[in-house]
């Protein structure tokens, strides 16, 4: 199937994996520490995700942080200074 219709079914974040299954049944599995973003963000933080573009992309609205179906089919990384800077909450 064509990257451009491949979309979210759901995401799961373990310590050392992100796990994306897509709706046409592929499940892509990329080392977490390719994204320091989300390496950064706390557990509550990864599950609160949702799917954008269509479900072509997922999205952490506390993290300003977007991925792309097809960047992770690419196997793109984070880009060098991308990364965000959490603050703990005081």
């Amino acid at each position: 199937m064509n990257s451009i219709r491949a979309k979210v079914k759901n995401v799961s974040i373990g310590r050392e994996r992100l796990v994306v299954d897509l709706r046409d049944g592929r499940t892509l599995s990329v080392p977490l520490a390719w994204y320091p973003t989300l390496v950064q963000a706390t557990p509550k933080q990864l599950k609160r995700w949702r799917a954008c573009g269509a479900g072509t992309g997922l999205h952490w609205p506390e993290l300003d942080y977007h991925l792309s179906v097809e960047g992770l089919l690419r196997g793109a990384r984070e880009a060098e200074g991308v990364t965000r800077r959490l603050l703990a909450s005081a």
